[in-house]
């Protein structure tokens, strides 16, 4: 099932009876619209969940110059994804809420990442 965004799909689950298909938008029933972000995985200690950072700059008028800011928002691993490390470059979609602070989920991991800057 496509999912509308340039991602691979991930193969099947290998136990479908007990596969969460309710938040997995590759082969269950949630949908992904709004903002598709890239980022990096800096926490991985919550259970099916990553903190995804991203750095972008804003423009300071007074001084005519741009400054770097960064936003954490955590966001939901399917159980399809392969096991996500620190440093991990991912792309993440817009959901529905999930939880109390989460309403993204990770769509994809580019190829050849290796994670850091190592």
């Amino acid at each position: 099932m496509a999912i509308g965004l340039d991602v691979p799909t991930p193969p099947e689950p290998d136990d479908p009876e007990e596969y969460d298909y309710e938040t997995c938008p590759f082969h269950g029933e949630l949908s992904v619209r709004g903002q598709v972000i890239e980022g990096t995985v800096v926490s991985t200690e919550m259970d099916r969940t990553v903190v995804v950072q991203r750095e972008y700059e804003v423009k300071v008028p007074k001084y005519d110059r741009h400054m770097k800011r960064r936003s954490r928002i955590p966001a939901h691993v399917p159980e399809v994804l392969e096991p996500l490390s620190v440093g991990d470059d991912v792309k993440i979609a817009e959901t529905r809420p999930l939880s109390k602070t989460k309403h993204h989920v990770v769509v994809g991991v580019p190829d050849g990442d290796e994670g850091g800057d190592a």
